[in-house]
């Protein structure tokens, strides 16, 4: 009788801003080693739902360990170094205990250390180095806003990425890959993967799946993938244009089975398409001033005011002021807005619901911002932080999972604005942020989120609409303000060059 496929199983997680301020250490990473890793089994984590898929197809999990922080700032070498070495030790602890079969990751694709460009290309290598003659096939899935490398193409038999933003198929995209690999485990067959990088990269803003640019490349996809039934999978990566990399960037990759002909013809197909759309994917915001003073404020319904140069799903402190200070300046009421400020948590603490207090909110996370509000406000109420998410598809659930702890929190008002001020930064990705505190976001008027694209799923769902404003902060739609160095030139929509010669895949 057939035993039962070992396959190991590790997970590394980041998205790294390199422009951001400080850097991401070890102590940033919620980690879980070895059997740890089996109490997430079917949570709604990619890893989770990995996990538990391959147990439903009857493999002996081996797990090895998963290392996962929220984005932020480059990380440190050393992160890359204790992860890898304990990685390594698992892998050799668990081939003491019997053969592996395949090995299967839950990355991300965009991470960057310190000397390090490419974490998750390096990863993939030194374990090919490591795993040496025994070749054994390496699957995984990553998310969609990953800078796909030609070291993650050619040390990886499949990887499969996301297909929706905001990210409501993170798990689903997981348990597929899972099924590819236990497919290729069945049949002994080896899937190898080819990439097109063309010299374009889009902001956050304009990599969202329902509209263009990337809801027609999505469908291209999927047309290849049933003209080509050899191809496992077609991959649309958005790219994320807050890493200064060399590959940073849209790309399309394909695992396949068949000739590279195929692939490389659809490959042409899927670039040529993105070089038509480039224009389409360059979302910039108007500045904030305008669209409020152009806001009605007798309609009903709530309206999200989106504020993507805080997007803290992309990396920023959660604490950039410049739409607080519109709200202010315009006289806004029936309005809400959340400030990351655990200084400011701590401090409330030692008063009581109804106090009123002056406060330096804000405006510490960045040296864009122009710094703390000062602020006379009420005191609503205080809060333990950690809630459990309402919706576990979200784009929130494909980062942590089932439950999100905002550390100590406190609801204040001021000029009919109230302000939910929480210790730890909270993408605006479910509703259970603002439920958790009392608070039902339906009944605003206006709700200023920090986010780009992300937070869609949950918001739309109670709103009439979302209006996108520019103020100062490190995630800004507009990629010229950035001080790019590292990264491949030309590229749209730093350079002109929306030419066929210039914008060719390499």
């Amino acid at each position: 009788m057939k035993s039962r496929p070992r396959v190991l199983v590790a997970a590394i997680f980041h998205e790294t801003h390199t422009f951001l301020e400080g850097v991401t250490k070890w102590s940033d990473f919620q980690v879980m080693i070895g059997q740890q890793m089996l109490s997430i089994a079917g949570d709604s984590s990619p890893l989770g739902g990995a996990l538990e898929a391959g147990d439903e197809l009857g493999w002996e999990i081996c797990p090895a360990l998963a290392a996962t922080a929220s984005p932020s700032a480059i990380v440190s070498d050393e992160v890359y170094q204790l992860y890898l070495q304990r990685l390594l030790m698992a892998l050799e602890m668990h081939r003491q205990q019997g053969p592996l079969d395949a090995v299967f990751l839950v990355l991300h694709g965009a991470m960057v250390c310190e000397s390090i460009e490419d974490v998750e290309g390096q990863l993939l290598e030194d374990l090919a180095a490591h795993l040496g003659p025994l070749e054994l096939p390496v699957f995984g899935v990553y998310d969609l806003h990953a800078n796909f490398t030609q070291r993650m193409a050619q040390f990886a038999d499949c990887l499969v990425a996301y297909r929706q933003n905001p990210h409501a198929d993170a798990r689903e995209s997981a348990v597929r890959a899972v099924r590819l690999l236990d497919d290729c485990l069945k049949s002994k067959t080896r899937p190898r993967m080819l990439l097109s990088q063309p010299s374009l990269m889009w902001p956050p803003t304009g990599t969202g799946t329902a509209t263009e640019p990337m809801a027609s490349l999505l469908e291209k996809a999927r047309h290849l993938q049933l003209r080509y039934p050899e191809f496992l999978e077609v991959n649309v990566n958005a790219g994320f244009s807050f890493a200064d990399t060399p590959e940073t960037g849209v790309s399309f990759s394909i695992a396949t089975t068949g000739d590279d002909a195929s692939a490389e013809s659809a490959l042409q197909e899927l670039t040529q398409m993105a070089v038509e759309l480039a224009e389409k994917g360059n979302v910039l915001e108007r500045p904030v001033d305008n669209v409020l003073a152009e806001l009605p404020r007798d309609q009903a319904g709530l309206l999200v005011v989106v504020e993507p140069s805080d997007n803290i799903g992309g990396g920023a402190p959660g604490d950039c002021t410049g739409l607080l200070r519109a709200f202010l300046r315009h006289g806004f009421r029936n309005t809400a807005i959340c400030i990351n400020d655990p200084e400011v948590v701590g401090a409330l603490q030692k008063h009581t619901t109804g106090d009123q207090i002056r406060i330096q909110l804000g405006g510490k996370g960045s040296q864009l911002d122009p710094g703390p509000v000062e602020l006379e406000v009420v005191l609503v109420s205080l809060h333990a932080g950690k809630f459990e998410l309402v919706d576990k598809q979200s784009h929130l659930a494909s980062m942590v999972g089932d439950f999100f702890d905002m550390g100590d929190c406190a609801v204040i008002r001021v000029e009919g604005i109230t302000i939910l001020v929480t210790s730890n930064k909270t993408p605006p990705m479910d509703l259970g942020q603002w439920l958790h505190v009392g608070l039902d976001p339906s009944r605003f008027s206006f709700v200023g989120v920090k986010a780009a694209v992300a937070h869609r799923k949950a918001w739309d769902t109670i709103s009439v609409g979302n209006v996108w404003v520019g103020t100062p902060g490190p995630c800004s739609s507009d990629l010229a303000q950035l001080p790019y160095r590292r990264i491949r030139r030309p590229i749209f929509p730093l350079d002109d060059c929306l030419k066929p010669d210039c914008l060719k895949s390499d």
